[in-house]
């Protein structure tokens, strides 16, 4: 029979060759490339993050400069609008006109306290 299995004899006379040992090289590749891949990652976010933050201090520095502008000019509008309150305070007609629509409107003034008349 040709297909039978060869018997316990058969198989103790047939030479056993020594077992070398087989070294994994592959087996540790697919690590090195995945600690890499995110080593690169890490690298890659933290100079977009470092590139988004010099932006952002560049935005910052030009709004600076803007918002001292505009609080110069709310300084310079709250003086006017002072004056004008100690202009109609004073009676004069055009002042009172320009204050109460100024009012009518939601603009906040600062009325100075009355002056005892002397």
């Amino acid at each position: 029979m040709e297909n039978e299995l060869p018997t316990i004899e058969e198989l103790q006379d047939q030479a056993v060759a020594a077992v070398e040992p087989v070294e994994k090289r592959g087996s540790s590749l697919p690590v090195i490339l995945t600690m890499a891949s995110v080593l690169i990652w890490f690298a890659f976010q933290t100079l977009q993050l470092v590139l988004e933050r010099n932006n952002l201090a560049v935005l910052k520095a030009n709004f600076d400069s803007a918002m001292q502008e505009s609080q110069k000019m709310q300084s310079q509008l709250q003086s006017l609008v002072s004056k004008t309150v100690e202009l109609a305070q004073q009676g004069n007609p055009a002042a009172k006109t320009a204050i109460e629509e100024l009012e009518k409107r939601g603009f906040p003034i600062k009325r100075a306290a009355p002056q005892p008349a002397k």
